[in-house]
């Protein structure tokens, strides 16, 4: 059991690029594998989760080569050019693994079973069967369909119109995969906008995608080839250094080429609002994605209401942001971000366990928490419950407490953020 020792940080300074984004690595080789040709992706993220992806198209014939100078190479097959894997595809701790490779595989027309550790195989999985069997798609899972490991016997879908019950990416994205290869049009319609990396990474491949508000519709089957893709870096990783820099006195930090999304940057808005001085810098668009620079310098915070809306674009972020508010003046209420209790273990419990061990009053709320800032931090012994961004937060939060932190179980880090703590250790002066 690996573990990282924080001592209170004197500041933190120089110029940083934090590891590609998770989220479009994701894309890149999901929608690298089933286009035509050769595809390059530059910039991607080598941590765990991603390399599942990248082990599971390997299982299915899909030849991919990772490069010394950092680029991911693809030899796309189509929309039909995938294998039946000889064995069960082991995705380990990667949700979206397991959700969009269950979109993408309904289609196919061969049987495949997905799995994942003792974390993935607890995340719900019902909500997004429902509409693939509507679709057509023969899926087995445990719990009536609600846990992995999922066995699919690839059909001939077809598209349907379909009303997500909750806002979610990995949802949205899985539905889309397997609209991409049935018959008819297939749209999808969710509650409030979610991230809409899929969306943006098919429209630069030269997918025909009909987009209005809330709604996003695909007409299959859809071939296409292949581009060379540009990966950003991660606004999720990038969260944890922003807020470091925030309530560490004494700190400046440029964070280049950060991916900005606007369906993930509900946090710069929410730490705007809360006082903190974050300038966005040499701002452009590259792969369908906008991008840019983060200077952001130490700032006196003060509590809000965060809920509605807004909590979709930052629901990865939330726990970093209990750190914030726990070093801000006044209260600080997060509300709608269920959600939380059903990622890698229950983020709002976790958080509030963790954060009243080093002296923050928090009070656990069912969609959310209740923290009132202005106490000290103190040094404590934390632990991550196997989950990168409890154990990342956890680590932020020792650089501004007094005395030293010990976050225990930290090997998960390596799903998002490779070398998360050498760069902690890179950019602080003390």
């Amino acid at each position: 059991m690996d573990r990282i020792v924080i001592k209170p940080s004197r500041g933190l300074s120089g110029t940083v690029r934090v590891p590609g984004d998770k989220s479009i690595t994701h894309r890149a080789v999901i929608l690298g594998a089933i286009a035509q040709g050769r595809t390059e992706v530059h910039g991607y993220l080598s941590g765990e989760d991603c390399l599942a992806t990248i082990q599971a198209f390997r299982a299915m014939g899909i030849e991919i080569t990772e490069e010394k100078n950092g680029m991911l190479i693809i030899h796309g097959k189509g929309l039909r050019g995938l294998k039946e894997p000889d064995d069960v595809l082991n995705l380990g701790n990667s949700g979206t693994s397991l959700r969009l490779l269950t979109g993408l595989l309904a289609g196919q027309r061969f049987f495949s079973v997905l799995t994942g550790d003792a974390s993935l195989r607890m995340r719900p999985m019902r909500r997004l069967l429902e509409p693939l069997k509507q679709m057509g798609a023969e899926i087995r899972g445990r719990d009536g369909g609600d846990h992995a490991p999922i066995a699919v016997r690839g059909q001939d879908l077809h598209g349907i119109s379909y009303e997500l019950p909750v806002a979610s990416a990995q949802l949205k994205s899985a539905v889309l995969l397997a609209g991409l290869i049935a018959h008819g049009k297939t749209d999808i319609t969710e509650p409030v906008l979610s991230r809409d990396h899929t969306e943006r990474m098919l429209d630069y491949l030269g997918v025909r995608l009909s987009v209005k508000g809330l709604s996003v519709s695909v007409e299959g089957p859809m071939e296409y080839k292949s581009k060379e893709i540009y990966v950003p870096g991660d606004f999720s990783s990038s969260a944890f250094l922003i807020i470091a820099t925030l309530i560490c006195p004494n700190s400046e930090l440029l964070i280049r080429e950060v991916g900005l999304n606007p369906t993930r940057t509900g946090l710069l808005e929410i730490l705007s609002k809360m006082g903190g001085r974050i300038e966005i810098q040499n701002q452009h668009m590259q792969c369908g994605e906008p991008i840019g620079d983060l200077m952001v310098r130490s700032s006196q915070l003060s509590g809000l209401m965060v809920e509605g809306e807004i909590i979709p674009r930052m629901i990865d972020e939330l726990p970093v942001l209990c750190v914030a508010a726990a070093s801000a003046n006044g209260e600080t209420v997060i509300r709608g971000a269920q959600e939380l209790r059903v990622k890698e273990t229950d983020r709002i419990a976790a958080m509030t366990r963790e954060l009243r061990k080093m002296g923050a009053q928090v009070e656990e709320l069912p969609d959310g928490m209740k923290i009132t800032g202005g106490r000290p931090l103190r040094g404590a012994v934390c632990k991550s419950y196997g989950d990168h961004r409890i154990a990342m937060a956890m680590g932020i939060a020792g650089l501004a407490a007094q005395g030293q932190t010990v976050v225990e179980n930290t090997d998960c880090i390596g799903t998002s953020f490779p070398g998360f703590e050498e760069l902690v250790h890179c950019i602080d002066r003390a």
